[in-house]
């Protein structure tokens, strides 16, 4: 049984979704991989993470979807990150009245967040 840190990184942009897997691997942390929102929500039920990250524009179910689901029906309390492009703030404000932990811009550094992730998995 593995000890590392699990996270589901929800994100439809496969060489961001590739470069944040290398970056946070790196730091010792597990990663699953969703192209969508539908699968995100299969991978969160399955695998029970220790934090998600998720894109707000997905095809199929929605990053805001999938934290309502996280909050509202498997009633977890894990933290989640959240990232979206520029001029999306409407969908920030909702992400964070959800349940949302954090939010980050896009384009953004994989420092930073191995840094957030790390600071709200203390």
């Amino acid at each position: 049984m593995s000890n590392l840190k699990k996270i589901v990184l929800a994100e439809d942009n496969s060489t961001l979704s590739l470069l944040l897997k290398f970056r946070l691997e790196k730091e010792g942390f597990q990663l699953l991989i969703a192209e969508d929102g539908k699968k995100a929500v299969e991978l969160i039920e399955a695998n029970a993470p220790d934090i998600i990250l998720t894109d707000i524009m997905m095809p199929y179910i929605s990053g805001l979807e999938v934290i309502s689901h996280v909050r509202n029906k498997l009633k977890l309390q894990i933290p989640i990150i959240v990232f979206s492009a520029a001029g999306q703030e409407e969908m920030v404000l909702k992400a964070f009245n959800l349940g949302a932990n954090d939010f980050m811009g896009k384009p953004f550094s994989p420092n930073e967040l191995v840094i957030r992730v790390k600071r709200l998995l203390i």
